[in-house]
């Protein structure tokens, strides 16, 4: 056989095969049952107009993230500061919404870091006293600046303070961190106490209220719960995107297994201390609403039982999803509110003490474990075959 008759041969034969590829290619398109949720996502994309595919996409993420509970509880949110009264709309949820956002800061470093925190209440305070000294006050130390400066700065110092202590505590582990955090809020809890010219001392900053915008007075009752849900809403919402996000997703890698991540090219101290800025603002947010709540900021606010107050709220709800620092808040405040008509004011601790005890013997995971464990029992019955019953 010639060169010339051997390259035609092979060029008839490779043809061929590439055709009997495509056959089967098409063949196996053609026999499949059903596409891949990417494939057929991407088809429909590419099928519809700009604007359906824009509600399609929202509506699949609907479909996808929000269930029937989810809706139950924003109806009950929304319903409920027109049902209870003042007292329980400001004392009880305005108050819980306050705290479950510091504590909602702790769980974002403990459940999705491996970090636990006592500096987060610091945090938030370093945020309540910038408001006190840089916005009006009782005090004539206030300098009264426009409100929108106050609230930028506050939450800008709350989060350059945490990406510090974060700089500081990252490079240990364990209850090195703990103490670390916990050394750094006994600090500037003596350093509000003992300095006038800053912080007035054990005085503090008295009526701190919020602005008037648009008339209304956001200290009021039913004003002061939708601008803490708003915030609480923000705040729970950050946390679950930055979660899910690449950023997100590497921390909780570098939680598992820190050097494994350190070993394919990520930097664990630059993520965890990115982790203690975000929650640093997020503290701030809950910080500000906490002093405008009380209407003061003062050494007792950032002393060390709200540092370990923190703690608790946090482990009572559950480290393992965002909700749970709000559940944790709002038993944390009824049990305040409406224990001393059961036991005497300065026995709380005790009691607070004991409830934390119990939930934690019964349910490392918080009330959250012991929902997710109701839900597991109650489901276990109709899971089992007839036959094995």
């Amino acid at each position: 056989m010639s060169a010339a008759q051997w390259r035609k041969a092979m060029n008839t034969g490779a043809a061929a095969s590439a055709g009997g590829s495509a056959r089967s290619v098409g063949w196996v398109s053609r026999s499949e049952p059903q596409r891949s949720g990417a494939e057929s996502w991407g088809s429909l994309r590419e099928t519809q107009p700009t604007g359906e595919r824009e509600t399609s996409r929202w509506w699949h993420w609907l479909r996808t993230n929000i269930a029937p509970h989810h809706i139950v509880v924003a109806v009950a949110l929304l319903v409920f500061p027109f049902v209870a009264s003042p007292f329980l709309t400001f004392q009880v949820a305005g108050q819980s919404l306050a705290l479950g956002l510091v504590a909602l800061s702790l769980m974002f470093l403990s459940g999705y870091g491996g970090m636990v925190s006592l500096a987060q209440m610091t945090v938030a305070g370093m945020a309540g006293y910038v408001v006190g000294i840089l916005g009006s006050s009782a005090s004539a130390i206030s300098l009264g600046w426009p409100w929108p400066v106050v609230l930028a700065i506050a939450m800008l110092v709350a989060v350059v303070a945490a990406t510090l202590i974060g700089w500081l505590s990252v490079r240990t582990e364990g209850i090195y961190t703990i103490m670390i955090t916990l050394a750094i809020g006994v600090a500037f809890y003596y350093l509000c106490l003992q300095n006038y010219s800053l912080f007035n001392g054990f005085q503090g900053f008295q009526r701190v209220y919020p602005p008037h915008v648009l008339g209304i007075d956001w200290r009021s009752p039913l004003p002061f719960y939708w601008l803490a849900l708003a915030c609480s809403l923000a705040g729970y919402f950050a946390v679950k995107y930055v979660a899910r996000s690449p950023f997100g997703m590497a921390l909780q890698g570098i939680r598992d297994n820190a050097r494994r991540m350190n070993a394919l090219g990520y930097n664990v101290t630059a993520h965890r201390v990115a982790a203690y800025a975000f929650a640093g603002l997020i503290a701030a947010v809950g910080g500000i609403l906490f002093t405008w709540y009380n209407g003061l900021v003062t050494p007792g606010s950032v002393g060390t039982s709200w540092l370990i107050n923190i703690l608790v709220i946090a482990v009572l709800g559950g480290l393992r999803h965002p909700i749970g620092p709000f559940l944790g808040a709002l038993v944390f405040v009824l049990l305040q509110t409406f224990a001393i008509d059961l036991i005497e004011r300065e026995r709380f601790n005790l009691l607070i003490g004991a409830v934390f005890l119990a939930i934690v013997l019964f349910s490392p995971d918080g009330l959250l474990g012991l929902w997710a464990r109701a839900k597991a029992r109650l489901a276990k019955p109709a899971s089992v075959p007839s036959t094995l019953r």
